[in-house]
């Protein structure tokens, strides 16, 4: 069985600037207002016969939201970015071997990822939510889409291998 939760809806929403290194349009610093939308499918199980509940899940990708919510997302894993210098209040990096950024560090989200792209992010979330879910073992896939706005967006869905029978 399969669950859903609409991002619009549900307000799984975050804004954050970030730069697709490299990118003839995208590659300067700009922002978007992200809209997530998360679909997990398993078996329904325990007292209330849940696939997962709703709650619990809301929570979770909320936090992942609030955690880059006004933001500049830095992809930390990006050939074309170094780290120049960082400190508990600033981060310095290069950009392409040319430009030079220094913001406060409370401002940026170092993220483990080669490119801030709506399908990199996705990857993320998705794995972010998983690490914050205590049981999923009667789940077979999560998948995430994050939206850059309305109408565009990309999804990851990832299998965890749960038993998807009815119960």
């Amino acid at each position: 069985m399969r669950v859903n939760l609409d991002g619009i809806h549900t307000n799984l929403r975050f804004s954050a600037a970030h730069m697709v290194i490299g990118h003839e349009s995208c590659g300067k610093i700009h922002g978007h207002s992200y809209i997530l939308d998360v679909e997990v499918e398993g078996a329904r199980s325990g007292q209330f016969g849940f696939v997962i509940d709703f709650k619990i899940l809301k929570n979770i990708a909320r936090s992942v939201c609030k955690s880059l919510d006004h933001r500049v997302l830095i992809p930390l894993d990006s050939p074309d970015l170094e780290v120049t210098y960082e400190d508990d209040n600033t981060i310095e990096f290069k950009v392409l071997g040319e430009l030079e950024y220094k913001l406060p560090k409370s401002d940026v989200v170092l993220l483990p990822i080669v490119s801030t792209t709506a399908e990199s992010l996705s990857v993320y979330i998705t794995d972010k939510i998983i690490e914050q879910l205590e049981d999923t073992s009667t789940l077979e896939y999560i998948e995430v889409q994050v939206n850059e706005g309305i109408g565009q967006g990309a999804s990851y869905r990832k299998f965890l291998g749960g038993d998807i029978n009815d119960k």
